[in-house]
């Protein structure tokens, strides 16, 4: 059926159903009348025409009327929103790289952290040794002015003349005072840069024993360790102290468990890369300071 035939047909039927009626007649007329306007402008009503077609709007001209594909504009909106998540990946890429700097600024800021309080710690640790060092000279010397069997025992005052009966094969003896030094060096007694004793060492410290056991028996005895500049430079203060007390303890316990020597009658002082008796620029001169120095007192325990 065509639009035309369509477009009759309602004012058909409008016809029919006025005659039917009792006023039929009344408006035979104007029924007539409609059905010639009807067929007359079936063309020009809107809704008895062909396809639909709008007045373009203020917005401009549809997408078919600028001949554009609408595949095409799809494309195009598609190549927008991923420029736009490139944008976004980009801006992520740069904030992250920000935050990986400022993570390796923060992990340089904890080591230098790390580091100040390791070397606060071997500080306080120095300290604490000296202050142990400090102490057991303080008691070394009260204990020469305790009474034993009712007499206070006084300082010997024979020592130069006793230490010139020493006979150490060679190890130096010098007079300090009223103290008198016996000087061993550590290559002869340790491994290098340990508190290792070596096999020889004992063919070294016997004879030593021997001899204070007979000349000093009761003379109060430091045992003082000394080191070159090595430790001190690559392990900083409290290493160069701690191998120099190491050391001079293992020297304590050869010459009481092994000598039989009261163990009373010995202290021990860590003197580290303190006091060095020649330079240590030299080879010589490093393994001159390397040493373990048994210091003779007046005082008698």
């Amino acid at each position: 059926m065509s639009g035309a035939d369509a477009a009759l047909k309602t004012p058909i039927r409008m016809i029919r159903a006025v005659r039917d009626r009792r006023t039929g007649r009344r408006f035979s007329g104007l029924c007539i009348a409609l059905a010639v306007l009807a067929v007359a402008g079936c063309n020009q009503n809107p809704y008895l025409a062909g396809p639909t077609t709008y007045p373009p709007t203020s917005v401009g001209p549809s997408i078919s009327q600028q001949g554009i594909n609408p595949n095409d504009s799809r494309l195009a909106e598609l190549t927008r929103r991923v420029q736009l998540l490139d944008d976004n990946n980009r801006q992520l890429h740069t904030q992250l790289a920000q935050s990986e700097q400022q993570a390796q600024v923060y992990r340089e800021e904890l080591d230098l952290v790390r580091k100040q309080l390791a070397d606060t710690n071997q500080q306080l640790e120095s300290a604490s040794i000296a202050a142990r060092e400090a102490e057991n000279k303080v008691r070394g010397f009260q204990a020469s002015t305790q009474m034993r069997g009712g007499a206070s025992i006084q300082p010997n005052t024979n020592l130069s003349r006793l230490a010139s009966q020493l006979n150490l094969g060679g190890l130096p003896v010098r007079q300090d005072g009223d103290r008198i030094r016996i000087a061993i060096p550590s290559d002869q007694l340790f491994a290098p840069g340990t508190a290792q004793l070596i096999q020889q060492s004992a063919q070294v410290l016997d004879p030593v024993a021997a001899q204070l056991r007979s000349l000093f028996p009761r003379q109060r005895i430091g045992i003082e360790g000394y080191t070159d500049n090595a430790q001190a430079m690559n392990g900083g203060a409290a290493a160069s102290h701690q191998l120099a007390s190491a050391q001079a303890s293992a020297v304590l316990d050869m010459l009481t468990r092994r000598a039989g020597m009261p163990l009373g009658q010995f202290f021990i002082v860590a003197q580290g890369a303190n006091r060095p008796l020649q330079p240590n620029a030299s080879a010589a001169g490093r393994a001159a300071n390397r040493r373990i120095e048994l210091v003779i007192y007046p005082e008698t325990f």
